[in-house]
């Protein structure tokens, strides 16, 4: 029997057994408990700085990583920025190329189209230039077909010979197609005054036998070529010798146009002896280079004749020129005469106004200067009362 206080305790009670031993159990326990958590403190501590050393690395960590946060978004906001402006220089430099690229593209578009434009103009005068030759190449049909023909032929060396003679001389001048005496018909008739009087321009053209010597091809089509040649401009000699060199109505000469310079400058030069033929019958054979230069002449002779017809005329309108000077001398004289008197006159009456305006000065000052009496004046006397 145990007494605590005013508690009693009976150790024989299995009850108070149990809860002793459960006490000292649980003491035990607490013993134990207390021995370990001993232990466990003392190998916490080493732990525990390592934790403390830990948390401070995490702390440094925390630090290092708010740090390294701060660095890259600074990295990011520099980053963003050379991005940008990498952006801008890249947007700036297509800009300039896809400007560049587009004047470019412009240029060349202009060049290109000034080129087809060139092209197109060249085009336009070519087909210009090949209608040109279509109409050539039917002109010179159109010539061989005329110059094929005698009648045609003669028509082309008339009309060659109208439009230079027209171009030469006066209208008056001249006549086409002029009938002579003998009623031979004249291509052309230049009305020269005598001497030589009247001349004959006839017009011919030896196309065959010129023909015949460009397409020769051996030595006996050249000769033959050359026979056609002399007979054809002898036959043309004579006809214009017989028929248009008349005595006391036409000069004693003729001309032979040849409105070919090619088969002109042929007989000077291969065929002298025709010429010398031509000249021997008064008959010059003139191609359109010298026809002109001979018309001219001509024109000068005729210029020269009316000089002469008119000279009667201009002397005696010289005469009367010579009268009308004469007279006008005269009437400028009277008219000088005239003047002289008109000055004197003007000069008297000069003179007439300066004394009338002295006097006038003398009447104006009567009442306050003393009249002095003139010389010639009358002497008054005064009277007394």
């Amino acid at each position: 029997m145990i007494t605590i206080g005013t508690h009693q305790i009976d150790l024989g009670d299995p009850l108070v057994l149990a809860l002793l031993i459960g006490g000292g159990l649980i003491v035990l326990l607490l013993i134990m408990v207390l021995r370990a958590a001993g232990r466990s403190a003392q190998a916490i501590d080493p732990l525990a700085g390592h934790m403390v050393q830990l948390s401070q690395r995490v702390q440094a960590l925390s630090d290092g990583q708010h740090q390294l946060a701060g660095g890259l978004h600074h990295v990011s906001e520099a980053q963003a920025m050379s991005q940008t402006k990498v952006l801008a220089l890249m947007e700036q430099r297509l800009a300039d190329v896809n400007r560049s690229m587009t004047e470019s593209l412009h240029g060349t578009a202009t060049r290109t189209a000034r080129s087809l434009g060139d092209l197109h103009q060249r085009l336009e005068a070519i087909d210009k230039a090949q209608a040109n030759i279509e109409k050539l190449s039917g002109d010179v049909l159109g010539l061989q077909d005329i110059l094929s023909n005698k009648q045609t032929r003669g028509a082309f060396g008339e009309i060659q010979l109208n439009d230079i003679v027209h171009k030469a001389l006066p209208s008056d001048s001249y006549t086409m197609q002029a009938t002579l005496s003998n009623g031979r018909r004249a291509d052309c008739l230049i009305h020269l005054p005598n001497p030589p009087g009247p001349i004959v321009i006839d017009s011919k053209f030896p196309l065959e036998a010129y023909e015949a010597l460009r397409r020769a091809e051996n030595q006996s089509q050249l000769i033959e070529a050359q026979r056609m040649m002399r007979i054809a401009v002898r036959s043309h000699i004579k006809a214009i010798s017989e028929k248009y060199i008349l005595e006391g109505e036409t000069a004693d000469g003729a001309l032979m146009f040849l409105p070919s310079e090619a088969v002109y400058a042929e007989l000077h030069a291969n065929f002298p002896e025709l010429v010398r033929e031509g000249f021997t019958a008064k008959v010059w054979i003139v191609s359109p280079t010298t026809c002109m230069a001979t018309l001219n002449t001509m024109r000068a002779v005729l210029k020269d004749a009316r000089m002469r017809e008119q000279a009667g005329a201009i002397r005696k309108e010289l005469a009367a020129l010579y009268q009308d000077v004469d007279r006008l001398g005269t009437r400028v004289g009277n008219l000088d005469r005239h003047f002289t008197q008109a000055a004197k006159d003007i000069e008297e009456i000069k003179i007439s106004a300066e004394k009338a305006g002295k006097r006038a000065h003398r009447l104006d000052n009567f009442d306050f200067e003393e009249l002095t009496p003139e010389p010639d004046a009358p002497r008054i006397v005064q009277i007394k009362p």
